[in-house]
């Protein structure tokens, strides 16, 4: 019987989450709680009345629908909207990502979906924070070809302010993760006045040096995107008036990090 999982949008023709075009499928929930959260309504795990949510994908196009965030749905609902794109998938390298909020929250929901991502011959993509059970790696660690690892910071105290968790947890599962082989793209976003500072910087590029088989790294630059979002859903935005990083600074960040010898991008 398909496995039944909560999602909040499902994003076709990515080019920002992993390799070629792409379809990203949003699950539900999030341990995490950044100050600079992109995606707050991925936050909690169950759909959420909201009126007027018009920046949202859902499975039908029913009124009903249209007044929550989330649905719930079955793998298959899921990998019939991710077939529909495997055209591009074949001319880009391209396939299915799934992130969220954090996936491995639904982590049996998400192992039925690779699993049949991986049955259809499409590739595929995990965008995780890492905070989880290093379990959960190694379940799906087969049916995953990438694994798109978000890096925050570095000193834990900071680490915890501004997300809510410490990060020894995703520290010590992004070494055993790497350590199993070269599936790990990092995903470090550039958060000014945050952790884009010389102390934070440094520590970072001796944390990357000292990881095995790390196939890429990319740079994502803040924005204020989600501004009206916060608004909307009547959410606090801790960092309202912060500005995105200039190209002139992300630039600085490439040479910087390409120092580890591993492969640099700005963007996703």
């Amino acid at each position: 019987m398909s496995i039944k999982g909560y999602i909040f949008d499902i994003k076709k023709y990515s080019i920002n989450d992993g390799p070629g075009i792409r379809t990203t499928v949003f699950l539900k929930g999030c341990p995490l709680k950044c100050w600079w959260c992109h995606n707050p309504e991925s936050q909690r795990k169950l759909p959420e009345k909201f009126e007027e949510c018009t920046f949202r994908w859902h499975l039908s196009n029913d009124y009903e629908n249209k007044q929550r965030i989330g649905s719930e749905v079955t793998s298959e609902q899921v990998i019939t909207e991710i077939e529909k794109d495997v055209p591009f998938y074949e001319e880009s390298n391209g396939g299915a990502t799934f992130s969220g909020g954090e996936p491995m929250l639904q982590i049996n929901f998400l192992n039925e979906l690779l699993t049949l991502c991986k049955a259809k011959e499409i590739r595929t993509a995990v965008d995780t924070t890492g905070y989880t059970d290093f379990n959960n790696f190694e379940l799906i660690y087969n049916a995953t070809d990438l694994f798109l690892y978000d890096l925050k910071l570095i000193d834990d105290d900071l680490h915890i302010k501004y997300t809510g968790v410490s990060n020894k947890t995703i520290h010590h599962n992004l070494k055993l993760l790497t350590d199993l082989g070269n599936k790990v793209v990092l995903r470090i976003p550039i958060i000014p006045h945050v952790n884009n500072n010389g102390k934070n910087l440094d520590e970072m590029l001796k944390f990357i040096s000292s990881l095995k088989n790390i196939r890429e790294i990319n740079l994502l630059p803040y924005h204020k995107n989600a501004a009206a979002k916060y608004t909307k859903m009547k959410i606090e935005n801790k960092l309202p008036e912060l500005e995105p990083p200039s190209k002139e600074e992300m630039n600085l960040l490439k040479d910087f990090f390409e120092s580890t010898g591993i492969n640099v991008k700005t963007g996703g």
